[in-house]
């Protein structure tokens, strides 16, 4: 018996289950289908994962500018790490997309 990785939730199961005891997903019937399913769920994982960053982004530009003046003190620093962290993570989740997208061609 070999621990398997269910194409649907990721849990590992036994090699020899009808059926996912996590997510109950029916693994005697096509696993095309549920390689197809897993595939949009990662899809969409990343792109809830670039809105996320999108927002921190966002957000450190509200709090660099709210009130009508840039940041000063502590708050420029906060706005500061929201852009880097919102920015870059954008980046990266864009790259991470990219290469999903080249994979299932």
């Amino acid at each position: 018996m070999a621990l398997i990785e269910c194409p649907s939730c990721k849990k590992r199961i036994s090699n020899k289950a009808k059926e996912c005891s996590s997510c109950k997903a029916d693994l005697t019937g096509n696993t095309q289908s549920m390689k197809v399913i897993s595939d949009i769920k990662r899809g969409n994982q990343l792109l809830n994962h670039s809105m996320l960053c999108m927002t921190l982004f966002i957000a450190g530009v509200v709090i660099w500018f709210w009130g009508g003046e840039p940041a000063e003190g502590m708050r420029s620093y906060i706005a500061g790490a929201f852009f880097v962290l919102g920015f870059v993570g954008y980046l990266i989740t864009r790259v991470r997309i990219v290469l999903h997208k080249r994979k299932k061609v």
